[in-house]
């Protein structure tokens, strides 16, 4: 029994010394590398795990852990990309900074002066009938007509006229709704306009795109410029002076602006339209910035699916201002500005003093379209004074 205590204690003591001697070899270790050396090497055995990132990161998955860094939050701020591990990569965009500049200018500008422009051409077209009043037929109606537009170019015209009005109204709705609309009839009332406008406005875009392209197909080749348009620019068509009538054939050059202003803003109408109706799923932008820049002019073209939407809202709405604009005084001068004027598009037949003082070129090409001339008692027939 003596032995084997005597044994144990021998053990104990043996281990007591060996622990002794391992803390004085660590203690001196310590005191013989600096705690600077030891953070260093913490931190290349780090980097072995995940390289150092730009932002000086040394956690495993390049994070700052608790560093704060200016410069990565700057970058986030203007919309860097990180990593994702899921299937949308656009998720990696933490803050997508195009997103303040389409709110301010949506809500700004757009706003301000795409109203503006809408109502100063109201405005202007006030004026213009104070001043000058309405455009009569100098000559006094003739009651002979003549045909000017069969029944397909009036069903064309008249497709793409309501379909533009009732998209131009939803649209201002969804710009100006929440504002005018609410205080005067209420937030159900104004869900329900909104809901039913969203619709029409998706589907009624069909038609008028289909409307511009029959009208483009049916008056492009009558409204290519041509000599005798310089001359009614410069007189201004005789609309501010009396007896005064340029020679035009079958549009003037005032029809042809409103022509080409129709045609090529709905066609971008149409264009952003359909990116808007479709997310995501076009580059207009991209690509016409790639063409513009044959010129030099250094546009980007690295442009994200969200920044292409944001853009193609803006000049949606940008476009739709001008359109409505020069539509305002379409509308003016073919009904209350001009007298004659809205049977082209109402039955198709005009008055021939009408149209010989407004396009007497064409009704000189075109005798053949007058109508037969009325009995001496039929309706339309100039009566003697009594």
């Amino acid at each position: 029994m003596v032995d084997l205590k005597q044994r144990a204690l021998g053990r104990f003591f043996e281990g007591g010394v060996a622990m002794l001697v391992a803390a004085l070899l660590v203690l001196g270790l310590a005191t013989a590398v600096s705690p600077e050396a030891l953070a260093q090497g913490a931190q290349d055995s780090l980097r072995e795990v995940a390289p150092e990132s730009p932002t000086g990161g040394t956690v495993p998955g390049q994070s700052l852990g608790f560093n704060s860094d200016s410069e990565i939050w700057r970058a986030v701020r203007e919309g860097a990309f990180g990593a994702v591990s899921g299937p949308n990569k656009a998720s990696g965009n933490l803050i997508q900074s195009e997103g303040d500049n389409w709110r301010a200018i949506r809500n700004g500008p757009l706003l301000v002066y795409g109203g503006s422009l809408v109502l100063g051409f109201i405005g202007l077209t006030a004026l213009f009938f104070l001043f000058r009043g309405r455009i009569r037929i100098d000559a006094g109606p003739s009651g002979r007509t003549m045909l000017r537009f069969n029944g397909i170019e009036r069903f064309a015209h008249w497709m793409t006229a309501v379909s533009f009005i009732i998209l131009a109204l939803t649209g201002l709705n969804l710009l100006y709704g929440k504002e005018v609309l609410i205080p005067l009839l209420g937030k159900e009332a104004f869900a329900t306009i909104s809901g039913w406008g969203k619709i029409a406005h998706n589907y009624l875009a069909f038609p008028f795109m289909f409307g511009v392209v029959m009208m483009f197909v049916l008056w492009v080749a009558h409204n290519i410029p041509n000599r005798h348009d310089i001359k009614w620019l410069l007189i201004g068509g005789g609309l501010f002076v009396k007896n005064v009538h340029p020679p035009a054939r079958k549009f003037n050059a005032g029809q042809k602006l409103i022509f080409w202003s129709v045609i090529l803003g709905g066609l971008s109408l149409g264009l952003s339209g359909w990116a808007l109706l479709f997310p995501f799923t076009t580059t207009f932008f991209a690509d016409t910035f790639a063409v513009l820049n044959v010129f030099g002019l250094g546009l980007p073209t690295d442009l994200t699916l969200m920044h292409e939407m944001q853009l193609n809202q803006l000049w949606h709405g940008i476009v739709g201002f001008i359109m409505m604009g020069v539509i305002v005084g379409h509308i003016y001068i073919g009904t209350l500005g001009m007298e004659g004027a809205f049977a082209a598009v109402g039955s198709g037949h005009v008055d021939v003093n009408w149209a010989r003082e407004h396009h007497s070129l064409w009704v000189e090409e075109h005798e053949d379209f007058m109508d037969p001339a009325p009995d001496a008692e039929g309706p339309g027939r100039a009566q003697p004074a009594e």
